[in-house]
Order: C-alpha cells, then sequence, then structure tokens
C-alpha cells in the first residue's frame, strides 16, 4: 500500500533506569522513531465530545502503523516541530479486518 504515505513521528517514552535513595523509580526519556504515521485533524464532534468527557482539547488524531508495539498511552510526541501529548487509550482494529496500513488511532493536545 505505497498511495498513502504518513510521516515519521518521534515518540518520547520513559524507560526506568535506576532507583532513587528512598525506593522510587528513576526515568529516562527514550526517544522512538515510528515510520508511517498518519497526522489528521481532529474533527470538530469530536473536539466537543472530548471537551466535554476529560477537558483536553484534541488537535490531531495520529494514525499508528499496524505493526507498531510502542505504548502510546500518555505518552510525548514530536511533529511538525512541536510537542504534543497523547490522551485517552488508544484505539485498535483487528489488523486483518483493516485493508490499509494503521490499525490503531490515538489523539494528541498541544503540550508546551
Amino acid at each position: 500500500m505505497a498511495l498513502i504515505k504518513g510521516i515519521t513521528v518521534t515518540l518520547i517514552n520513559k524507560k526506568e533506569v535506576n532507583k532513587d535513595p528512598f525506593g522510587q523509580p528513576v526515568y529516562e526519556d527514550v526517544e522512538i522513531e515510528v515510520d508511517n504515521v498518519l497526522v489528521n485533524p481532529t474533527s470538530t464532534d469530536d473536539i466537543v465530545n472530548q471537551l466535554n468527557i476529560d477537558g483536553k482539547k484534541a488537535v490531531y488524531t495520529l494514525a499508528i502503523p499496524k505493526d507498531d508495539e510502542n505504548d502510546w498511552e500518555n505518552a510525548e510526541v514530536f511533529f511538525f516541530g512541536k510537542r504534543w501529548k497523547t490522551f485517552g487509550i488508544p484505539t485498535q482494529g483487528i489488523d486483518h479486518l483493516i485493508p490499509l496500513d494503521w490499525n490503531k488511532k490515538v489523539m494528541v493536545e498541544r503540550y508546551e
């Protein structure tokens, strides 16, 4: 399926690297390049619904490739020269029932 091609986004996940003196985990940011991610402006209906549910304003919806195994829940993402934060639980379809290369969706809000 080469007719539609997404962009490369940087997913910033947290990785536990150590424990502090009190036994609490210490995390480090790990940048993961994810190819072929579709970026779509979120529809007006979805924006209104999200504002009513949790008060967050969805700006874009990302379509994640089927072969991606990264954790997209409450993660930071970098694309279009800006930092974004995913929210909500990514929705996922059944791979063999979806004809294109993407089976997950997650919404992002602007993150400073």
